[in-house]
This record gives C-alpha cells, structure tokens and sequence, in this order.
C-alpha cells in the first residue's frame, strides 16, 4: 500500500505599511477610514465582507437610526454619503446603495481597501499593537499590516485578543447606580437579527413555506406587529442568553426556521393582512447588536445620558432612547424591548473612544466603552457613524502630532472639535469657530438677514432659523478693508434634516423615489470684487447636492460674493454658512 502523497502549497503574504489600519467596514469604519485619509493620514481599511456598511448594507439590511427630534440629524460624512444616495438611487435599491459606500472608500486618496479579508492574528509590543494579519478568502493571500495606530469597527471587538481591557454583558445596578440595570450582572446581551423586505403586489399568491420553517399561531407572536405596515421585522432576534459571536450560525439556523414561519403565519393569515404583499428578500446573515465592549479612560453610562452629556470633551453625540432588547428576545413572552426615555441629543466623550490600557488602539462603533444600559442607545448606526468621524479624525492627528489617542484628549482637544465642527459634524452646545477674516468683513445680502452666516451653528434649533434665505440671483457678500489672500470658501446649505434619508423596508407598488431636498443650492456663482472696483465671475458650481461644500479660490480680493443661481425646486435657497479663508 502506497504512503498517501503530502502537498504542501505556500501561500502568498503581502506586507502594508500605514499610519492608520481600521478593522470593521461598517457605518462608523468606513466613515473612520475616510475622515482619517481626507485629514492627511495613510490609511488602510479591512473588512470581513464583499461590501461595506455592515448592518446598513444589502447583506443585513438594517436602516440607520440616529438621535431623535426635527433639528438633531447627524450630518458630516453621514450626511455626504446619504446625498450620495438619493443623487444617484432615487428607487432606493439596495445594490446601488452598496456601490454608493464601496466608492466613497475605493476611491478616497490615501485609503487602501481590503475586502473579504478576516483578521486571524494580532502582534503586540508591550502594550502596543504592532501588526495585525488577515486571511483574503477571494485571492487566497495573507495579508500583514502594520501600523503606528489601530481600530477596532469591526462591532464584535476582534482585536481585543490584544489585551485590551473590555467588558461583555450586563453590569450590577450598584456599579454605576444605573437604575435601569439589573441587581446583578450577567453575561445577557442584546441578540441578533435577520430582517424580511416585502413588496406589494396586486395578486394574492400563497406563500409556501420550507418544510423546516416553524409553525405559529396567534398565541405564539403576541406584543409583536404581525401586519406588513412599515417595520423591518426587527423582533426576529435570538441569542442574548448565549454567545452572539459564538453561537452565529447557529443562531442563522434558528432565525430562519422563524423567520420563513412568521412570513407563512402573515402571508397566508385568514384574514388577509398578507395577500398584498409578498417576501421580496429575507436576511441570511444575522445583524448584531451587541456583544463585547472595550473599556477606554471613561465608561459612558445610563446616568450621563440622562444628565445630556455635556462632557468638555465631547466628539459625537446620541439621542436614540435606551433601546434595551431582552436577552430571551423572541421567546420572551412579553414585550420586546423597552424604550427607556432618554435626551436628544446627549453628548459622547472622546476618552470613551480609545483603550485605557493599550496605547494605540482606537475604536468606533457598538463597542466603544459604555455600559449596557448606555450602549442600549449609543449601538444605532448614526451615532456609531458620528464616532467614527470623530475617531478616525482623532486618528489623523495623532499621526500629524506622533502622539497615542491619550495625547489628543490632554492637548488637542480643542482642534478635534473644531476640526470635526468644520467638517460639518454638528456638537451640541458648541459654536463653530468662525475665521478671523469673516468676523472683521463687512456682511450684507441683497435681501434678509444675513448675519446667522457667521453664528457658528450650521442648522436650524427649534425656532431658531440660523440661516439666510434668498431667490435665485439674490446674493450675500463680504467686503474688507484691503485687498485680501483668499485660499478657500466654505458653505453649509440646507439638506432637510428633517427628512431621515434610510433606506427602506418594504416596496409599494407606486415605489420609494426620493430627490435631493428641494431646497438645496443646485446652482450657484462666486464672484470676487477686484483690486479695480469690478465684480468678476470667479467660480460656477453647477448641479451641487452636496450641503458642505468647499471650493478653492486661491486669489486675492476686495470682496466675494455668493449668488444662489437655481434649487432643487424651492423657490429659495437656504444657506447655513459662508465662510472665507
């Protein structure tokens, strides 16, 4: 008998060196990953999957929830990225939503991209990371990156096999005298879900289910909305007793017996609350909410959420209730989940995005260093996407200082935020600086009032406009003393955040079309007042759907001048700022 012939095939190991490598290309890593290149930093952005957004993408199909209240959208890259969409997918398809996120990372100067790439190593030096080492299932290679600085996006905290300290479950009512926490803590956690999308129809056809998807009556969903009327079937959520890393695919398994039996149980109800709609697509990988939490200079709890947060150093903000699923979640008996009460907004610190014991590891996301009961609010995607950009821009600067994440928040503070705020990243209870060539011009409009421009708040509050309003070929100018460099004009238009821009969950016969908020400046001119006394055509900005805008002037002048020339469809045009530099 013939020794059996071993093989041995070597695979391919590429070596990257960069100033920032972030792992987790979801919400909060894919915007991470981009503030951190635009702010100069080489960045290099791992994920797991073939696409971006995590739970908000085609893969999960989780619509990104933020802070609640008219006046409290979250803007900056989030902001970009969801005109990106409405531009460019007006029928809110949810493949061209996946393209819209993979080009604002593949094509971003100073951003690297590695997709299908699994993080399976992590090399540390004392307490720093010093490489971490992927496997890429697509090209079948090792991929080894080191870095100066890390982060951790991926949600389910992967790197913390480094040592960093972290927590998993519920913490003791006593620890941080949490009142919504339970008398002793445990290792429960919110659980995983798979989502239903549903489209209407004109014909009813009868759902036949899988031989395996289980059987229910009334009695088994009570306190859970079995008619198709708007909600992504979020209640489809086991594991929070158990492991949601651990037990994924069984917890797969599990969620898809029940999920195809409660789409029989409403499809084919006798009384028809399903005949106008059929299952367009349901979820095969589950979306997480919650598992591990690292634990960075402070641990953000249910009592500083409730005081608003107004900690000095404030990067981001939240303003979604406390959300608190129970661990049982689908076979719990009773209610779902709780929605505790909470402000909108409330502020999150920077020491809650980065480790308290290893010296160059950032993160962004649900596993920023929070409480449960803290995280129960923080964990929705908006405010993990405010993160982000609040870490990856603290990232950048540690590179420009050579400074650990620590540094930042003991020196830097100050040019965080306002970096972040220029960025179009709104803080409460902040004002934007304005520059000094702005404060001492002379500001007139042709119509209105002007003078909301230089505030520093680039949004309406409540009944406070915050902004000027003029036709198309109305204008607002600056004018100075002498004649003056300019290198750059800055405006913050109006983008209706009052409109949540998500993607949706169900598709009605007459579609989900969406444009561009109609009262965007489409078209606009910028005219500089020569050293002769001329006003003269500087820049034309055509079909704009952007609300922060940045153009290069690179020039000297009298005064600029800015003319709204036409809008989406409004009758006006509605700008927050007009800064010059």
């Amino acid at each position: 008998m013939k020794a059996p012939i071993e093989i041995k095939q070597k695979f391919d190991i590429h070596e990257h060196r960069v100033d920032v490598c972030i792992v987790g290309g979801g919400m909060a890593g894919l915007i991470a990953a981009v503030s951190a290149a635009r702010h100069g930093a080489k960045v290099l952005l791992m994920q797991d999957r073939p696409v971006f957004g995590g739970n908000a993408s085609s893969e999960i199909r989780m619509w990104i929830c933020g802070a609640r209240g008219k006046d409290n959208k979250e803007t900056g890259i989030l902001e970009e990225i969801m005109l990106d969409n409405y531009y460019r997918n007006p029928t809110l398809n949810y493949p061209i939503w996946d393209t819209v996120l993979y080009e604002k990372a593949r094509f971003q100067p100073g951003l690297d991209i590695l997709l299908n790439c699994t993080c399976n190593e992590v090399h540390t030096d004392g307490n720093r990371i010093v490489s971490i080492k992927g496997w890429q299932l697509t090209t079948q290679t090792w991929h080894v990156i080191h870095a100066k600085f890390f982060m951790d996006c991926s949600g389910d905290s992967v790197l913390r096999v480094c040592g960093a300290e972290h927590r998993w479950g519920r913490e003791a009512r006593s620890e941080f005298n949490e009142s919504l926490a339970p008398e002793t803590a445990d290792r429960q956690t919110m659980g995983n879900s798979i989502l239903l999308q549903i489209r209407e129809v004109t014909e009813h056809v009868p759902f036949i289910p899988p031989a395996w998807a289980y059987k229910f009556t009334e009695a088994d969903l009570t306190y859970r909305n079995t008619r198709p009327t708007g909600h992504n079937f979020w209640w489809l959520e086991i594991g929070g007793t158990g492991d949601t890393i651990a037990d994924t695919e069984s917890n797969r398994d599990e969620l898809l017996k029940i999920g195809y039996g409660v789409w029989d149980f409403i499809k084919n109800h006798p009384d028809g609350r399903g005949h106008n709609w059929e299952l367009d697509w349901i979820g095969s990988l589950p979306g997480k909410r919650e598992n591990v939490r690292y634990v960075g200079d402070y641990i953000l709890n249910q009592n500083d959420i409730l005081a608003e947060g107004r900690f000095d150093d404030m990067v981001a903000y939240g303003g979604w209730t406390m959300d608190d699923h129970h661990p049982q979640a689908f076979y719990h008996r009773g209610a779902p989940t709780i929605f505790h009460s909470a402000p909108s907004p409330y502020g999150i610190p920077y020491r809650s995005l980065y480790s308290r014991n290893m010296e160059n590891l950032f993160f962004a996301g649900r596993n920023i260093s929070t409480t449960h009961m803290a995280m129960s609010s923080t964990r929705v995607m908006a405010t993990c996407a405010l993160a982000g950009q609040a870490a990856g821009t603290a990232a950048a600067l540690a590179v420009k200082y050579s400074c650990p994440p620590r540094g930042i928040y003991e020196h830097h503070i100050r040019e965080l935020q306002e970096t972040l705020m220029d960025d179009d990243c709104y803080l409460p209870w902040h004002t934007r600086p304005i520059p000094e060539i702005c404060q001492k011009a002379q500001l007139t409009a042709s119509t209105g009032d002007p003078e909301p421009l230089r505030n520093g708040i680039d949004r309406s509050l409540g009944d406070v406009d915050n902004g000027w309003w003029g036709e198309p070929g109305s204008w607002v100018e600056y004018r100075f003393e002498q004649l003056t460099q300019l290198t750059q004009a800055r405006f913050t238009f109006d983008s209706n955040l009052r409109e949540e821009k998500r993607m949706p969950c169900r598709y009605p016969i007459k579609g989900n079309k969406v444009h561009i908020p109609r009262v965007m400046t489409r078209d606009f001119d910028i005219e500089i007042l020569d050293e002769s006394g001329n006003w003269q055509l500087k820049q034309r900005i055509t079909n704009n759907y952007q609300r922060l805008v940045k153009v290069e002037l690179n020039t000297f002048a009298l005064g600029v001048r800015f003319i709204p020339r036409s809008t989406w469809g409004g009758s006006k045009a509605h700008l927050f700022a007009f800064d010059l530099r």
